[in-house]
């Protein structure tokens, strides 16, 4: 049997008398890109600070390769909605922290940033400060510096939720390239159904007030997706469905009497 690359088994996240993810169970397999989603306050942020070891488990377990998580590690990279970039290093600087911290020989180190600049199309921008980039390119530079280190899994906490519409899109795409070029595995923590499916080969939605799995998607397009797909009526079928679901889960979680 094959170990998945991620797997969550029974989490359990409490914060005093409030439970904010109730058995969370979820698998990833190598290579795949998955999504998350669910409506404000379900507990998408919290499930990922778990999966980075940010925080502990109340109950259960976060496993990469088998392997338990106890804090985070070099295995998992985060990126963040708000950039999270060095205001006084460069972009070539941004991308080389993690390896710096590493202790990645400084040759080793200059191809890796070479590498990952040119994958991110961000080599005429080396020697700029983050303050010179526009939103979009501060997220590239946020994610080429996840990927250089070469984590086993890459997590995307709403990445492109603070840009226009035009450059999410520009960056949705963006993501799908860098996904098949590099092969990582990638978990992604979205509210927004349609990136979701545009994005992700499986799609876990979460209920709210505790944060249950409410639902496993199976999204039904390949590898190779362009923006005819969001045309397509098993895309807005698809929508519609996840839309329901996060609907009604909204209304049950509204009922439970402790749901603050």
């Amino acid at each position: 049997m094959t170990v998945p690359k991620l797997a969550v088994r029974g989490l359990v996240k409490r914060y005093g008398a409030v439970t904010a993810l109730d058995r969370i169970d979820l698998e990833v397999r190598t290579g795949e890109l998955v999504c998350i989603v669910g409506t404000s306050g379900c507990g998408k942020s919290t499930l990922l600070q778990l999966i980075a070891g940010l925080e502990p488990p109340s109950e259960g377990a976060v496993l990469v390769d088998g392997r338990p998580v106890t804090g985070p590690g070099p295995d998992r990279g985060l990126v963040f909605q708000a950039y999270s970039l060095y205001p006084w290093r460069t972009v070539e600087g941004n991308i080389a922290f993690g390896l710096e911290l590493a202790g990645v020989p400084r040759p080793e180190r200059r191809d890796r940033v070479s590498r990952y600049l040119g994958v991110m199309s961000l080599s005429r921008w080396a020697d700029r400060l983050p303050r010179e980039l526009s939103g979009g390119m501060r997220q590239r530079v946020a994610i080429a510096r996840a990927l250089v280190t070469e984590p086993a899994v890459l997590l995307l906490d709403e990445p492109f939720g603070a840009l226009d519409a035009q450059t999410k899109r520009v960056m949705q795409d963006f993501l799908l390239e860098i996904w098949r070029q590099t092969g990582t595995t990638i978990v992604m923590v979205t509210h927004d159904v349609e990136e979701a499916i545009y994005l992700a080969q499986r799609i876990y939605v979460l209920s709210s007030h505790p944060g249950r799995v409410a639902a496993q998607i199976a999204v039904p397009f390949g590898r190779a997706r362009g923006h005819a797909v969001r045309r397509d009526d098993r895309f807005l079928d698809l929508r519609d469905e996840i839309d329901d679901l996060l609907l009604a889960a909204g209304q049950g979680a509204a009922r439970v009497p402790d749901a603050t």
